[in-house]
């Protein structure tokens, strides 16, 4: 398998496969809340599209980036997410990069979004897929994060079938910018306890795959044969 390892700005054409990599938090709060029973994700292009579908479908869960908002019912946190009872519902996303990134490559023929709490099974459905060419999406600081590129180049090695030690790449991502700053407190909306939730690795034992559905992406919980989850 060629893995290739690209920024959301250097997403020049539609790939065939994409690894969408979001490590602090998106993709490890969204594997939480599939945890926590959510039926579905629904990935909003802006806050807008958030608020907008809130309002047609109150039942909805919202979730966003950053601190407490009119509109919004919960915050892009696994600490502050994993005490939540989402049985059934449908969530709302919308984040800085994580989002995005899955956003941006939307008309991929196969679109997983990962972490590594769902690394080993991501693996699994890459290599069901058997695919000879995988885009790895690194979502944070322009293609730059850390966390990011350790968990896609992590996962890029497993799916080739490489027998890998995974403390070193837990150890980069625990180094990074992104969790120096969850650390500290300097990002709204978020605990320092995010941090370790977001490096257990294998945390849960499925796949995300993201497709449009009805004009919205939507994330669902996919088993490691690449089968979706009722």
């Amino acid at each position: 398998m060629k893995a290739r390892f690209l920024g959301i700005p250097g997403l020049t054409d539609v790939p065939d496969v994409a690894v969408v990599v979001d490590v602090m938090r998106a993709y490890t709060v969204a594997a939480w809340a599939f945890a926590l029973g959510a039926g579905r994700i629904v990935l909003a292009e802006s806050l807008e599209d958030a608020l907008a579908l809130k309002a047609r479908h109150p039942e909805w869960v919202t979730l966003k980036d950053g601190p407490p908002a009119p509109g919004f019912d919960l915050v892009n946190s696994p600490a502050l997410l994993r005490n939540t009872d989402l049985s059934g519902r449908t969530v709302v996303q919308k984040t800085t990069a994580g989002t995005v990134g899955a956003l941006a490559v939307k008309d991929a023929s196969l679109v997983l979004c990962a972490s590594f709490v769902v690394a080993e099974a991501t693996v699994a459905v890459l290599r069901a897929r058997a695919s000879r060419e995988v885009t790895f999406v690194v979502t944070g600081g322009s293609g730059g994060a850390e966390e990011d590129l350790a968990c896609a180049e992590y996962i890029a090695g497993r799916a080739d079938g490489d027998v890998i030690d995974a403390d070193p790449y837990l150890r980069r991502a625990a180094a990074s910018r992104s969790a120096s700053e969850l650390t500290q407190g300097l990002r709204a909306g978020s605990t320092p306890e995010d941090v370790s939730l977001c490096l257990e690795l294998d945390r849960f034992p499925f796949a995300m795959a993201a497709s449009v559905e009805d004009s919205l992406m939507v994330l669902r919980q996919v088993t490691p044969t690449g089968s979706p989850t009722a």
